[in-house]
């Protein structure tokens, strides 16, 4: 009988974490008691945030069910917040599980980006967005969710 992998364990040190921990910067969109979202800093595109519990978890495959029905809300909370600030078509949420399933950061995160019909998404490049055009993009979002 073959031996069944465990996923790694949490890692406290991930970036995420130490943003939730304030030791490192992040344009804040939305928080709540569970949940906390802010904007991508190599966005695929325009109005790309992310949505994280603030409960450690690796990936959906640990995370409990409580944290994951927080952080799903605060994904259509801001599914929402985007299309409206942006004027978007649409959006995308994208998440992923391990290296194998394409996760680079090791906390739960949901993308939420908005869509534009005929735009495609840019490719993952590694490059960064500037600050100030990350704080305007956080400034629609947050001014759309105290519309909504």
């Amino acid at each position: 009988m073959t031996e069944v992998e465990m996923p790694a364990a949490y890692d406290d040190t991930n970036i995420f974490a130490k943003i939730l921990r304030g030791e490192l910067p992040a344009h804040k969109v939305y928080e709540d008691d569970a949940t906390f979202a802010f904007m991508d800093i190599m966005p695929r595109g325009k109005g790309h945030c992310l949505v994280i519990p603030k409960k450690p978890a690796r990936n959906i495959l640990d995370v409990d069910t409580t944290s994951l029905s927080a952080v799903v809300a605060t994904v259509q909370k801001l599914a929402h917040a985007v299309v409206e600030a942006f004027d978007a078509d649409g959006a995308s949420i994208a998440q992923f599980n391990e290296s194998a399933g394409g996760q680079v950061v090791f906390h739960l995160h949901f993308h939420v980006i908005p869509r534009f019909e005929g735009v495609d998404l840019k490719p993952h490049s590694g490059d960064m967005e500037k600050p100030e055009i990350l704080a305007a993009n956080a400034e629609k979002i947050r001014a759309a969710l105290d519309q909504l």
